[in-house]
C-alpha cells in the first residue's frame, strides 16, 4: 500500500481561502501566472480562476525548444476554464543568449529561459498590480526541480507542500484534461527533456521514498541512506536521489544578510 497521503477532504476550499486569504493579506485581489501546459500549473491556473475569476492572468512563454504542445496545451485549458492569457514567447530573449554564449550547455540555456520568463511575469504584475503565483511542487521542490530568481521567485504557491503524485490526485479533483494529466512530466528546459528520464524513477516510486525522508528527517541534510535501506529501499535509487536532495538544500534558503 502506497505511503503517499491522501488529499485532505475539502482540499479544492481549502487551497482557494489560502489564496483568497494570503493574496488579500498583501494588498493584491489579482494574480498572474506562468501557464506551460504541464499539470502543475494547470491546476494552479484553475484555483486561481476558481479564486479570483476574472481577476487572473495567465502568460504562456514559449522559447525556441519548446514542445509544441506546450502551448496548444496551455491555450487549450486557458479556453476551456476561461482563463484570461496572453502568449509572449522568449524566442527573441533566448536567440540572444545563444548568440552571446555559444558555450552555454542545455542547463545554462534552459535556466536563462527561467529566469526571462518570471522577469516577464513580474514585470506584467506591476502593470496589472497582480501577485505573481508559483506552480512548483513538493516533490519538484526537494530534487532540485526548481530555478533560482527563476520559476522559485513566486509571492505565493498553493501546491509546494504537496508531492507530485498528490498534484495528480488534485488535478482529477478539478477536471483538468487528460492529455495534460497523461503528459510527461517536464520542466522543459530544453527538447526532449523528461523529469523522470533524468531521475530514472516514476515519480509515484520516488514520491514514496521522499515521505519517508520527510517523516524521518526534519533536517534534509542529515538524510542518511543506510537507515533507509533498512526500509527496503534499492541503494541505487538511494545513491542517486538522496545526494541530488542534499546537493539542492541552497535552494531553500533564503538570502542571508550580514547584519553589523
Amino acid at each position: 500500500m502506497s505511503n503517499i497521503p491522501a488529499l485532505p477532504q475539502n482540499i479544492v476550499k481549502t487551497l482557494i481561502n489560502f489564496l483568497y486569504l494570503e493574496a488579500k493579506n498583501r494588498g493584491f485581489n489579482r494574480v498572474i501566472i506562468g501557464v506551460s501546459g504541464g499539470v502543475d500549473s494547470a491546476v494552479v491556473a484553475v484555483l486561481c480562476k476558481m479564486t479570483f475569476g476574472n481577476h487572473l492572468q495567465a502568460l504562456l512563454m514559449p522559447s525556441i525548444t519548446s514542445s509544441k504542445s506546450s502551448l496548444t496545451d496551455g491555450i487549450a485549458l486557458c479556453e476551456q476554464f476561461e482563463i484570461p492569457y496572453q502568449v509572449q514567447p522568449i524566442t527573441a530573449y533566448d536567440e540572444a543568449f545563444r548568440v552571446q554564449h555559444k558555450e552555454a550547455n542545455l542547463i545554462r540555456k534552459g535556466n536563462f529561459c527561467t529566469r526571462v520568463r518570471m522577469a516577464l511575469l513580474y514585470d506584467l504584475s506591476q502593470e496589472i498590480r497582480a501577485l505573481v503565483v508559483g506552480t512548483s511542487n513538493k516533490s519538484e521542490l526537494m530534487l532540485g526541480y526548481g530555478t533560482i530568481h527563476g520559476d522559485l521567485a513566486y509571492a505565493l504557491n498553493p501546491i509546494g507542500g504537496f508531492y507530485k503524485t498528490q498534484v495528480y490526485a488534485l488535478a482529477k479533483l478539478l477536471n483538468i484534461p487528460k492529455r495534460i494529466i497523461d503528459k510527461k512530466p517536464s520542466a522543459d528546459l530544453y527538447a526532449g527533456q523528461s523529469d523522470e528520464e533524468e531521475l530514472g524513477y516514476s515519480y509515484e516510486v520516488v514520491d514514496k521514498l521522499l515521505v519517508d525522508i520527510c517523516k524521518t528527517y526534519d533536517d534534509l541534510s542529515k538524510i542518511d541512506t543506510k537507515k533507509l535501506a533498512l526500509l527496503g529501499y534499492d541503494k541505487e535509487m538511494l545513491n542517486s536521489i538522496v545526494p541530488r536532495i542534499k546537493k539542492n538544500l541552497f535552494k531553500h534558503i533564503p538570502p542571508i544578510i550580514y547584519r553589523p
